[in-house]
Parts: structure tokens; sequence; C-alpha cells
């Protein structure tokens, strides 16, 4: 075989000499094709390389059947873009090779073959082409979600959740993910779909909490036409779109009970069936799910299937609260700040050492997606390259459930008290002191020993 390997390499395999030489001549006015010709299947399969961009395969050779030969090479060449070459116009035989995947054209040996094969051969060079770019997307999606980049922390909590992300992203596991909202629950799983084997296919996400329950089979699941009212065309379900990459649902726990038994169904058989339809469709995709909430609780209480919960469950990954990884509130601030003055083309800004202390003092409710909020708004509030404790405004709508389950320790608990309402009463301490009925010295002391 010709050892260039740059351009675009077409193997020709023609017995006729004087007709192979013709189209390979014809072919070759192409400056980006490169022809090689075989006499033989035999010859081909002593030949064959992994350079080889598209096959165009007479059907009658003198060794082989070239359907026959077709199934030998899709052993090693399982997605070969293939063009047959007949001497006969066979309707029948022409169908039934063009249904195969990856055969893209039945061609004639008559006057119109050669100009047929160059623009048959000029569309599967356009598709490779295309198929090329969406790889490279794929690459750099890739890069984006690499975890260690993109999840910014450097505690305890979230290195242990970076070691339950490796082991998901070497198999196919499913993954439960349970964190409180804000947490990043769905960056950690386009992270894994990202960084696994399933990287190739759709990333497909739902938020099964979103969907009216009426509608909520069809989405998941997809519907024929006419199955119900309003059903005017064929829809294909998530299910279905995440073909060969991750289905993410979040918020599982709210799926109804109805919605429960049929999903239970699909990740059992592996095989969905659309509203109306009859047809099985075998579903290969990887399934994440998230929940606010404890799964096991909800079973419990009846409110979500035991069965359901163990097919679920699969590699349990807890996501911190913020203030579980308290360590990480300083880094993620200042990533946060340096993203917001690169995007918005301003001037670097830092933290003071007081407004430091006011970010650790905080309990962040509404976790990093608030952090990132409040930075946001710094930013823009800040007029020196110093962002100072006036510059943050904390807005979290988090009630007294929200503060209380945080699981501080008294200590912490009353410095919060105390900060906030600091923050109410600005360089008032007297004011401070008279609503909380302490002792001004209490509150002196734990701001010089930093603790407010």
């Amino acid at each position: 075989m010709n050892s260039k390997t740059s351009g675009f390499h077409i193997a020709l395999v023609e017995d006729d000499v004087w007709y192979g030489e013709l189209l390979k001549h014809h072919l070759e006015l192409n400056p980006d094709f490169l022809v090689s010709r075989f006499e033989s299947g035999q010859d081909f399969l002593k030949q064959i390389s992994q350079d080889i961009s598209v096959l165009c395969l007479d059907l009658s050779l003198p060794d082989i059947k070239g359907d026959e030969l077709l199934k030998k090479i899709r052993f090693t060449h399982p997605e070969l873009p293939v063009i047959f070459i007949s001497g006969n116009e066979d309707v029948k035989t022409a169908i039934e090779l063009l249904k195969q995947e990856y055969v893209y054209d039945y061609i004639v040996k008559d006057d119109e073959a050669k100009d047929r094969l160059w623009k048959s051969l000029i569309n599967i060079k356009k598709h490779a082409n295309l198929k090329k770019e969406v790889e490279v997307l794929k690459e750099e999606v890739a890069k984006k979600y690499d975890y260690s980049n993109t999840i910014i922390g450097n505690s305890p909590a979230i290195q242990e959740v970076f070691k339950m992300m490796d082991k998901a992203c070497r198999t196919n596991i499913t993954v439960s993910i349970k964190g409180d909202t804000g947490t990043g629950k769905e960056l950690i799983a386009k992270c894994i779909h990202y960084n696994s084997h399933q990287k190739k296919g759709k990333f497909i996400a739902v938020n099964v909490a979103a969907i009216p329950s009426e509608l909520l089979e069809s989405e998941l699941f997809g519907h024929e036409k006419g199955a119900f009212t309003g059903a005017v065309n064929r829809h294909i379900g998530k299910f279905e779109q995440a073909q060969n990459g991750t289905i993410f649902l979040d918020e599982i726990a709210e799926l109804p009970s109805a919605a429960q038994v049929k999903l239970l169904r699909v990740l059992q058989e592996r095989e969905i069936t659309r509203v109306g339809g009859s047809e099985q469709i075998k579903i290969n995709a990887r399934v994440i799910v998230a929940t606010h909430k404890d799964l096991l609780e909800e079973v419990s209480a009846g409110r979500f299937r035991e069965d359901l919960y163990y097919r679920l469950l699969g590699l349990p990954i807890k996501n911190p609260t913020l203030i579980e990884r308290k360590e990480d509130i300083l880094v993620l601030a200042k990533h946060f700040i340096d993203s917001f003055c690169k995007e918005n083309k301003i001037g670097p800004k830092i933290l003071s050492e007081q407004t430091k202390h006011k970010l650790l003092s905080y309990p962040f409710p509404g976790n990093v997606r608030e952090l990132k909020s409040v930075m946001d708004l710094a930013c823009v509030m800040s007029d020196e390259n110093e962002i100072e404790p006036h510059d943050i405004t904390f807005t979290s709508t988090g009630n007294f459930e929200n503060f209380i389950k945080q699981e501080m320790t008294l200590k912490q608990y009353n410095a919060h008290i105390i900060r906030h309402f600091l923050d109410k009463y600005p360089k008032d301490i007297v004011k401070v002191a008279d609503v909380l009925d302490i002792g001004k010295s209490t509150i002196y002391r734990m701001i010089q020993n930093g603790e407010v």
C-alpha cells in the first residue's frame, strides 16, 4: 500500500485493471485524494491499514464477493465508509447493501459512474471533516471539565469528592450525588461524563422537579405521533438523546410514583418504549442522579421505591456544603473575583483582611452559588483594587432552619450572630450589645481576636 498517509486516502478494490486505472486517474485529479488500487479482495486484506478514509469496492471480485469482503473488513474497520461499485443495476441488492451502517452509495458502472463517485467521495470527505471538528470540540469541552481545574478547592471534604469521582470515571457504574442546593451537583456530573468512556456521547441533563408529572414520561422516554392530543410528531426522549452518553436526573426524589415504576423497568431491562409505541429500543446510557434530600428517608416515608433506590444508589458521592469545606471559601472567592474581573475587563482586585474575616464568619446557606453571587456584586461595588467589608452584601433568603443545620459549635454560632448584627448596625457596637443583651467588652474582645 502507498506509504503516503496525508490527505484523503481512498482504497479502490477493482479487478478490471483498465477500469480501475481509469477511476484512479480521474480521482487523483483532486489534489486532496490519495488512491491505492487493489485487483483482488485478498490482496486488499493483506495490505489493509488503519489510515484508509474510504473504501470503493467492486461487488463482483474474482476471489470473494464484495459483501463477503465487507464482513471481514468490519472486524478491524467497523466504521469505515464504503461505496459499492457494480456492473449490474440490481435494485434489490443495492437496497440491502445501503441498509447497512456506513455504506454510503451503490454506483453502477456506466458513463456517469466517474462523476457520481467523485461527488459521493466529496460528501464523505465533508462528513469526515465535520466529524473531526466535532471530536476536537469534544476534546476542548473535556479539558474544560477537567475537575482538578473546574472544581476549585483543597479541603479534605472536596478531596474526598475527587477520589470518588476518579472511581466513577473508570467505570460506567450509576452515580448518585447528594448535596444541598448550590453545591454544584450538576458540575460534578458533567466532570464525570467528560472524563469517562461516555464522553464521546452527549450529556443530557433533566431537572425532574421542573417537568409536570403528566409530561414526564414523554420527556424521558419519548412518544410516537398521535400518542395523545397534541402529539403531532414523533418525539425522541431524553434517554434516547443520551444514547452512548450520560443522562443526569437532577432532583430524582421528586419523581412521581408512576414514573418511578417505569424508570425501574428501564434500568432493569436497559430498554425503553415510547409513549404510544410498541417498539422496544435498547438503551446504552450512563445514569447519574442527584438530590438534596436523603433518599433513604424518602424510602422509609413511602415516597420513594426501595427497589429503585438500590438501582440508583450505585456509587454515592456526598457533595459537601460550603461551610463543611470552609477552608475553600477564600480560595473560591479569589477564583470568582479573578474570573469576574477578567470577563469584564476591569483591573485585578484583592480581599482586605477584614473582608476575609467577614466571609469566613458567614454560614453561606446558599453555598458556592451564593458565594459567587456575593463576589460578583462585591467587584461591582468596590471602587478600589481592594474589596472592603462594606462592599460585601449578604442577601441570602436562608431561614433559621438553614442556619441551624450547619452543625457548628456554639462559639461559631455566637460569632455568626454577632457578625450579623455588626453588619446590620455598622460601627455601632453599643447598639449591637444592647440588642443581644451582652457586654460591649465581649464584642470588642471577639473583634480583636478575629472571631467576628
